[in-house]
């Protein structure tokens, strides 16, 4: 049987501030699904702030994309074989 390993204080620290950020983030969209009066959800905020909104066709959207692959492409080998 593998023995338990102490987690570190900084383990600790990033397990609070992701359980943290998850449950601020629970409660700020169903208050803003709720209250369908107006576009206020995290999608909708970030479609208007991209502009495709208007368009899917912006320099935002271009952004977007270009931002989350970098990001997937850099953090699945991250994760997954300590790369980098």
């Amino acid at each position: 049987m593998a023995e338990k390993q102490a987690q570190a204080p900084w383990g600790r620290i990033w397990a609070w501030w992701l359980a943290f950020f998850a449950l601020s983030f629970a409660i700020l969209e169903t208050i803003a699904l709720i209250d369908r009066s107006t576009e206020d959800t995290l999608s909708e905020n970030t479609r208007r702030w991209l502009g495709t909104n208007k368009s899917p066709k912006t320099w935002g959207a271009v952004g977007f994309i270009v931002a989350l692959v970098g990001f997937v492409v850099w953090f699945i080998p991250h994760i997954v074989f300590k790369a980098w």
